[in-house]
């Protein structure tokens, strides 16, 4: 219990200093970009919930089979998953990206033009990559799952630390500005997925030796 509380504990202050960080970075970009920034987080929640509570509901079904020695069982349901989160996010991102305006204006009073006009912008290059946060919950699933839980918090490290990192460097570009930031969440997704898939090889190769 400590093993895993401890592992979980200290993913989520990474997170969340990861938050505060690219928090920071967006107020330095004026009022407009924070009061977009905010609308548009808003809009992520509804995309972000579901993700969650199917990577909890996957996190039990792994440990549970895995527990009963079923692995063939196992390593089908990761396909599974993948599959219906794959589905489940490029609806998603089809939907927030032709319906964004009027999601933002569910926060934001229509005169707000710039606002939205960012709010927009950072939906369009974010919201298109909700694969890759649906993937990424999955993986913190399975390896709580298949009692790894250090490799969540590795994998959330990577994740933020890459948004940090290219957050802060894109945006001091003149030429590119506040959509540095929003380029560097999913490109942290990315590469959080790809360690990920390849510590997952990895794990099954080991337990089929």
């Amino acid at each position: 219990v400590v093993r895993y509380s401890a592992a979980s504990s200290i993913q989520q202050s990474v997170m969340n200093f990861g938050i505060l960080m690219i928090q920071g970075l967006v107020n330095s970009f004026g009022t407009a970009v924070m009061a977009a920034f905010a609308a548009a987080v808003k809009i992520d929640s509804f995309a972000y919930m579901p993700a969650q509570e199917f990577a909890n509901a996957f996190s039990i079904f792994i440990s549970q089979n895995r527990g009963a020695g079923k692995e063939k069982r196992v390593q089908k349901g990761v396909r599974s998953a993948v599959t219906v989160s794959a589905a489940f996010y490029i609806c998603a991102s089809v939907l927030i990206y032709f319906g964004v305006r009027y999601l933002m204006l569910a926060f934001i009073d229509g005169s707000e033009h710039e606002i939205i006009r960012v709010g927009i912008q950072y939906l369009h290059i974010e919201g298109a990559f909700y694969c890759g946060i649906g993937i990424l919950f999955l993986w913190y699933g399975y390896y709580r799952a298949v009692g790894r839980p250090e490799m969540s918090v590795v994998l959330t490290v990577i994740s933020l630390g890459t948004r940090v990192a290219l957050a802060y460097a894109l945006s001091a570009v003149p030429a590119i500005g506040v959509v540095g930031i929003w380029w560097s969440i999913p490109i942290g997704w990315l590469i959080a997925d790809v360690v990920g898939i390849w510590c997952y090889r990895y794990v099954k190769g080991v337990r089929g030796s």
